[in-house]
Order: structure tokens, then C-alpha cells, then sequence
């Protein structure tokens, strides 16, 4: 235990000094430390990473190094902050206590923890799934407290909120901020609740990340979020780049947005009011008042797919789909094996879009939790299918969910209208058909060897 002390101690002081020699001059000291990293990584543990940057800054008229640039205008206290919570905590110390725990345990053990704060929100949009909780549910601060040391415990050290409006806890979230300083945390929110009192204290606090929801541009995003929300959005976008605060937005693509979403005067929109990310998901058809109208069709989804991968070469934008891009992750990332999520009543869910499980944060372990059956049924059917376009099992393996549920005796964690695993993978399956010959296809002509 010693020894893995001192190597983490060793590990952190390196960094440290290798991010403060990169603050000195960006442009110039990136290159390098570069030269260094080739002469010490003996065992070429990370010539993909090198490589990678190596490329982005051997072209400064590349998408990739403008993002870089526009990284290094943020505040330069958040940016630090960012850089050593990321990189040093989550990624470097984080991802070493991680793999000991899952090679000790037998079990999976997430990178991130969604939290649910509260279920209450400001607005009602068509389609969300988390409105099918309830309003009036709150996970207490000394229980999200409780979490998070146990998440570090394991290794854990960026924690992303959603809900419900997360913001409507503004002061809790700061306090938890303060209180694991060592930590990032992220927040899907509305946006409509951040004003200049809050830009101030992101400012002070230094480890706090919007992701503005929105759905493209006026039309389509007011139909889903109500009159006036797409004003509001970026509103808020603009305040917080006026205040050079890191933040993204996160899109949910449906047949009736698809085209809004992926289009060049989108990522432009983005691009202009501060984005650094944009994070993309596919419409879940969770819960009984699910819109089945709302999934996209074959012929749209393969269109997201070419178009964002295309807009990745070619703007400074930092882009990941979720449903398409399994491919870069080995496919479904929930069940612990990147991510898990605990609502509000504490239930701890192996996907947001999942709503069953076995235990409830309350009774049981972060550790516990991941050791339930649900969860080792997760670890155990990991990757759920070999085309990587087809990674969910809720949304193209409907059998393989349906199958899971049943098996280790999960509970539907939805509070307003409990759904049977059936009718929920009953809702999924003709999608699934549908998408199969269409996935297999694009990945054969994307992944010809």
C-alpha cells in the first residue's frame, strides 16, 4: 500500500510539473514536453496519445489545435483546475486505483457517477425521461457527500448531475464543489437558472461544467423545452463565455431535429457562443408516456453518424455520439463499466435510460452496487454485440435487457408508472429490426480489414 502511495505521489508531482510547463507557453512548450514524454515512455503505454497530439500540433490550421487554443482562453484558474482534476485525478491516479479494485473485485468500476440531486424541474420537455420519476424527490447532501467518497475510494473523480433540474440546488452543488476540490464535476441543466451569481462562484469554486441542453435552433427546440427556451439557452452561453467559464451542450436527436442538430449552421452557433463540447443522444423510447414517433429512422441515424464525423475534421468542436461512437469505447459503457446512475430516490441504475435495479445507495455500498446482480450481469454480457453501431442492450438488443432483467429480478425504478421490462424492450425491438441490416452494412463498409 506503501509503495502505491509513493508511486501515486511520484505520478502527481510530474504532472503538476508538467501542466505548470505547459502554462508558461502553450504553443511552444506542448512540443516539448512531447520530446520529453518519447525519452521516458519506455514502454510506449501512451505513443497513441502522443502521436495524436503530436499530429493536432504539427498543423495549427487544424479544427483540433484551434479547440486546443480556445482551451488555453479560459480562465486560467479554472483551466488549471480543470487540467489537474482531469488528467492527474480522474484519468492518472484515478484510472490505476480503478483497474486494482476491478482485477481485485471481479466487478466493473465506473470512470464517471451520474447523480440525480433532485427530480424537481423547471420545465416539462416531451420525451424526457426523467420526468417519469416524480417531481418531489431529493437526494440529500450528506448522502451525495457519502457518495463521492466512496467513488474516490474507488478511483472515482469526475461526478456529472442531472435530473430533474440539477440547478435548482445551486448552493449544494457549490458546497460539494468546495468540499472535493480534487474533483470535476459536470451538470446537464436547462441553463435557464444560471445568471451572474452563479458565473461568479463557478469562478471561485473552479470545478464546475455546464452542459446546456438544447435541441436545435428556436422552432425545434421550443416545441420539446416550451416558448422562450432556446432565448434562455443562450442567454446563458453567452454569460458564461463572457466570463471565459469552460461549458458544452448536450442534444438529444430525434426524427423531428435531426437535420437542425447536425447541420454546418448548428456547429457554428456553437462554436460562436463558446461550446468546447457537444455531446449527442439518441431519443430513448423510456417510460409510459414515450414518443415512438420520436426515433429517428434508419436513413437519419446513418445521416447523424456521416455528419458528425464529418464536422470532427473540420470544427473546432469537441463532439461524441454517444450511440454511434461505441466503437471508440468497446461499446455500452453503462453498468459500471464507464458510468453508472442513482436517481433521486437513491436507486443505482446501470444506465440514465435504464430505470431498474437491484439496490438502492441508501441500504447499500457504492461497491455493493456494482456487485449486484444487474450490475454483474452487465459485466459479465459486456459487449452486447460485436458491431459496434448495435451497442445498447435496451435499444438494439431489446432481447438482451429483457433477458437481464428478468434473470436477476430487478425492479422498475420508475416512481409515477412502474414499466414492465417487456413493454419497454416491446417498444424497442421494431427499431432494433430495423436498424440491424442498415448498422451491419455501414459497419462492414466502415471496418473492412
Amino acid at each position: 500500500m506503501e509503495d502505491k502511495s509513493m508511486i501515486e505521489s511520484i505520478q502527481t508531482f510530474a504532472a503538476r510539473q508538467a501542466l505548470a510547463f505547459i502554462e508558461r507557453d502553450p504553443e511552444k512548450n506542448f512540443s516539448k514536453l512531447l520530446d520529453w514524454a518519447d525519452k521516458f515512455d519506455a514502454g510506449n503505454l501512451y505513443q497513441a496519445q502522443r502521436k495524436a497530439f503530436r499530429q493536432v500540433l504539427e498543423h495549427p490550421e487544424s479544427n483540433w489545435y484551434q479547440l486546443l487554443l480556445r482551451v488555453f482562453q479560459l480562465d486560467k484558474g479554472v483551466r488549471e483546475t480543470f487540467l489537474e482534476n482531469f488528467i492527474i485525478n480522474a484519468s492518472l491516479i484515478g484510472g490505476t486505483r480503478q483497474q486494482a479494485v476491478r482485477h481485485q473485485e471481479n466487478c466493473n468500476v465506473p470512470w464517471a457517477i451520474l447523480l440525480d440531486p433532485t427530480s424537481a424541474c423547471n420545465l416539462r420537455c416531451t420525451g424526457c425521461w426523467a420526468a417519469e420519476y416524480g417531481h418531489s424527490l431529493n437526494l440529500e447532501t450528506d448522502t451525495i457527500d457519502r457518495i463521492i467518497q466512496q467513488g474516490k475510494a474507488l478511483g472515482v473523480y469526475m461526478y456529472i448531475y442531472t435530473g430533474g433540474e440539477p440547478l435548482a440546488r445551486k448552493a449544494d452543488l457549490i458546497q460539494l464543489c468546495e468540499t472535493h476540490a480534487d474533483c470535476e464535476f459536470l451538470a446537464f441543466t436547462n441553463g435557464t437558472l444560471i445568471d451572474e451569481e452563479f458565473c461568479q462562484e463557478m469562478l471561485r469554486v473552479k470545478n464546475f461544467v455546464p452542459a446546456i441542453s438544447l435541441e436545435g435552433f428556436a422552432a425545434a427546440n421550443d416545441s420539446r423545452r416550451g416558448a422562450g427556451s432556446f432565448d434562455k439557452a443562450l442567454a446563458a452561453m453567452r454569460l458564461l463565455h463572457a466570463h471565459k467559464l469552460p461549458f458544452g451542450v448536450s442534444t438529444c436527436y430525434t426524427s423531428a431535429n435531426w437535420q437542425d442538430v447536425t447541420s454546418e449552421k448548428f456547429f457554428d452557433m456553437l462554436i460562436e457562443t463558446g461550446a468546447l463540447f457537444a455531446w449527442f443522444f439518441h431519443y430513448m423510447p423510456v417510460g409510459s408516456g414515450a414518443v415512438a414517433g420520436l426515433l429517428s429512422a434508419p436513413e437519419q441515424r446513418r445521416a447523424v453518424y456521416e455528419r458528425i464525423r464529418g464536422f470532427r475534421q473540420t470544427k473546432p468542436l469537441f463532439t461524441m455520439d454517444f450511440q454511434n461512437d461505441a466503437e471508440y469505447v468497446g461499446g455500452c459503457i453503462a453498468g459500471g463499466r464507464s458510468y453508472l446512475h442513482i436517481n433521486a430516490a437513491g436507486d443505482v441504475e446501470p444506465c440514465v435510460f435504464i430505470h431498474y435495479s437491484n439496490v438502492n445507495i441508501h441500504n447499500c455500498s457504492l461497491l455493493d452496487a456494482l456487485k449486484s446482480p444487474l450490475f454483474m450481469a452487465y459485466h459479465d454480457g459486456q459487449p452486447f454485440n460485436g458491431n459496434m453501431l448495435r451497442p445498447c442492450p435496451m435499444l438494439e438488443n431489446p432481447e438482451k435487457l429483457q433477458a437481464m432483467v428478468k434473470r436477476t429480478g430487478a425492479r422498475s425504478t420508475d416512481l409515477q408508472s412502474p414499466e414492465c421490462v417487456d413493454s419497454l424492450c416491446g417498444r424497442c425491438r421494431p427499431y432494433a429490426e430495423a436498424w440491424a441490416p442498415v448498422a451491419d452494412r455501414l459497419w462492414r463498409e466502415t471496418h473492412q480489414t
